[in-house]
């Protein structure tokens, strides 16, 4: 584990480190450097005022970065930490305006991937107290989920020093669920494989359904855009990408790009598919979307907000 205990060092020193998590890969800095956070946003293009997650090793270090964690959060960490679920919470003084993007709240997050979690326990053991870290792609586009997607996209903005580790394809492939606990329930601030049901039975407490006006991660408009305009649920034209559940046929004429067997499939290859249109030179990618609850409902959000070209 050689290259994991240099990408700690690399973090220590104020290097950014991009790195695989069970959702899609992160582009990390440490976050207490509020000039290696800087680099994050420099890098991405990302507005100074967008909250990044705090990647921490385990739920024991929730309170150096929270002033306040109600029980049902806890509760939530140990039915689904590590895993694809960040918790936003009442934050402590260790959490700066430079990483919660001026708002009195923090995003943390323990995830579910090997390379993740040494990279993370290797940085504790050098002092560190939390990795914050955005998807590694420029704003706005699509999330990566393999190392050369990061390297094709970030590779000309990052520096000497800085590091890329490859852990393989992200097993979810969509970003991780963000509940917000701050108040006497959860609420749900951006869907992900961690579902309503899932939070409802870990926390025995109905969801709060009120509008939130909290800045998170992955909740403006316009999300996760490849070059291609994305359509759906519409007939695809000679020429277009067609992403679509297995069941449905190729419409004659059709490019297809993706057909998932299942919802877990579906996650887990949509931000592939559509930077192969991309590299394909598409113009225009149709997507069928899955219906029902669950997962369907992240899939559904990541393509609403793809499909919204501002």
């Amino acid at each position: 584990m050689n290259e994991i205990s240099s990408a700690a060092k690399a973090l220590v020193a104020g290097k950014l480190v991009a790195f695989p998590t069970e959702t899609v890969y992160g582009l990390g800095a440490n976050a207490e450097s509020e000039s290696a956070v800087a680099r994050v946003y420099k890098t991405k293009g990302r507005p100074a005022d967008h909250p990044l997650i705090v990647h921490i090793a385990s739920q024991d270090q929730m309170t150096n970065w929270a002033s306040t964690v109600p029980e049902y959060a806890i509760a939530l960490a140990e039915a689904y930490w590590p895993g694809p679920m960040t918790l936003i919470l009442e934050r402590s003084k260790l959490a700066n305006d430079f990483v919660t993007g001026n708002q009195n709240s923090v995003g943390l997050r323990v995830p579910n991937h090997p390379v993740a979690l040494e990279l993370l326990k290797a940085f504790t053991e050098l002092g560190g107290k939390g990795i914050a870290a955005p998807s590694a792609n420029r704003f706005g586009k699509v999330s990566p989920t393999t190392a050369k997607a990061v390297s094709d996209e970030l590779g000309e903005f990052m520096e000497p020093g800085d590091m890329i580790l490859d852990g393989g394809f992200s097993e979810v492939g969509i970003e991780s669920t963000i509940i917000d606990c701050r108040g006497d329930a959860p609420k749900i601030l951006r869907p992900g494989s961690i579902t309503i049901e899932m939070i409802e039975k870990a926390t025995n407490l109905s969801l709060d359904e009120t509008e939130s006006t909290l800045r998170v991660s992955g909740a403006l408009d316009n999300h996760y855009s490849p070059k291609a305009q994305v359509l759906l649920d519409q007939p695809p034209l000679i020429g277009d990408g067609f992403i679509a559940m297995a069941n449905v046929e190729t419409p004659e004429g059709a490019i297809r790009l993706a057909s998932p067997q299942t919802l877990d499939e579906f996650a887990r290859v949509l931000y592939q598919s559509l930077r192969d249109a991309d590299s394909q030179l598409l113009t225009r990618v149709v997507v069928w979307q899955p219906i029902g609850n669950g997962l369907a409902i992240a899939i559904r959000d990541r393509l609403r907000r793809a499909s919204n070209k501002g």
